[in-house]
């Protein structure tokens, strides 16, 4: 059908474009993606309308208005699967391990989340900071205050951006200030969902922090709350380091290991988000394999707080749901970029290296999945939603002398993987506008 069928003024942007067809841990880089030298996306009322070739695009939608990015690279914007925008003003905080980080940056900084207005502050910025690195969606943790929440929402519906967030809960553990309870924890997460899950591009995760903040009561109200609203994500941690493992089985001697503590309160499915699951033992993968649960890898969180090395190639091949993130700010980058480089590294000290195509699908269609929205998001194909970023390949002089004796896509792409920053993001379009 034309253009003028639809009543709308689509755009059609021109540059190479890459497409995921197949999931590049489980069939030869090549055949996982579809890739343009000159291509063009079609976009027409906040969605992808076609993917193709530009000379015939051009041909079928002769009144689209051309955006021309010439040899930039076009394809879906990033997905980053575990953060905490709370963090944003104390990242790259200097030498602490989990639970001394908790105590001395991250709790005196959440306790500041009371105030609506700070909250608001912190979230605009953030999501501006992460834009700007080519970050189209994410999942995160809020505080304990609904307001946290709230303000990063009404943020995020500014921008009309996807994205999801929940009140952090914790009865234990922590400071006075930052302490609901169970009965409060449930309501107000159950208040909190009611008001923004499914409105505009907003989806709401029921958030236990993890099981050292969170009572047996607590952890058991919130499993009532996502067995009552089965279509919410649940996002917690999980075995991000050794001390922390020995910690938790200190607190719950009946367990099995660290993921029956969320086991046995109704807190493990198919929707649920764990993040870290670095040092999982075979029972807590059979689990989490069996229910097809999300795990998310953090890796310059892992490697900044000295957490370990996330087993990446034994899970997937095991056929996990694994998805990447920065983990702001415990991660010493907002950039996903940056995130692919360490995950990169984490698995050269893992001996098994991970390949660009595998970096990028991990980035986009990895987290997309992992979220249960790659159905709308972390591709570049028809009928999805258009969150995109365009990259410049040769976005500084040491990244451009690389990639000029480049031989194939992936020798071009992965000098700016591994060395790429928020100059290498020539464009970010959300929601089908150039943001």
């Amino acid at each position: 059908m034309s253009d003028e069928h639809f009543g709308q003024n689509p755009v059609l942007l021109l540059g190479q474009t890459l497409s995921f067809t197949a999931n590049p841990f489980d069939v030869p880089f090549d055949d996982a993606v579809q890739y343009e030298s000159a291509g063009a996306v079609l976009i027409r009322g906040g969605q992808i309308a076609a993917v193709g070739q530009a000379e015939t695009l051009r041909a079928l939608h002769p009144m689209a208005r051309i955006v021309d990015y010439g040899k930039g690279l076009i394809m879906a914007g990033f997905v980053d699967a575990h953060v905490h925008y709370p963090q944003t003003a104390i990242i790259a905080s200097w030498g602490k391990r989990l639970i001394d980080w908790l105590n001395s940056y991250t709790f005196p900084e959440e306790i500041r989340f009371s105030s609506k207005t700070y909250a608001a502050d912190i979230a605009g910025r953030y999501l501006d900071l992460t834009k700007a690195h080519g970050t189209t969606t994410v999942a995160s943790y809020g505080t304990i205050h609904p307001v946290s929440v709230d303000a990063f929402f009404e943020e995020a519906q500014k921008r009309n951006q996807r994205v999801v967030a929940g009140k952090t809960c914790m009865d234990r553990n922590a400071p006075e200030a930052l302490m609901d309870t169970a009965q409060t924890a449930y309501d107000q997460s159950k208040q909190l969902l009611t008001t923004w899950h499914n409105v505009d591009r907003l989806s709401y995760a029921i958030t236990p922090r993890f099981s050292p903040t969170s009572t047996p009561e607590q952890l058991e109200a919130m499993g009532a709350l996502w067995a009552e609203h089965p279509d919410c994500l649940m996002q917690t941690h999980l075995s991000e380091q050794t001390d922390e493992i020995d910690w938790v089985m200190g607190m719950f001697s009946d367990a099995r290991d660290y993921l029956d503590t969320y086991e046995a309160f109704g807190l493990l499915g198919e929707r649920g988000l764990y993040g870290h699951a670095i040092h999982l033992t075979d029972r807590e993968k059979a689990r989490l394999k069996e229910v097809g649960a999300g795990l998310v890898h953090c890796p310059t969180s892992n490697t900044f707080i000295g957490s370990g090395l996330f087993d990446m190639a034994g899970l997937m091949a095991a056929g996990h749901n694994v998805g990447l993130a920065t983990d702001t700010g415990g991660g010493s980058s907002f950039s996903m970029l940056r995130t692919m480089a360490a995950a990169y590294e984490v698995g050269q000290l893992r001996h098994t290296p991970l390949h660009a195509s595998q970096l990028l699908w991990l980035a986009t269609q990895g987290s997309a999945r992992a979220l249960h929205l790659d159905d709308r998001i972390g591709n570049l194909a028809a009928g999805m939603e258009a969150d995109l970023v365009v990259l410049d390949l040769a976005s500084t002089d040491a990244i451009a002398q690389r990639t000029s004796h480049a031989e194939d896509l992936w020798e071009s792409l992965f000098p700016t993987i591994m060395m790429g920053d928020d100059r290498a993001i020539r464009a970010v379009w959300i929601n089908g506008k150039a943001a």
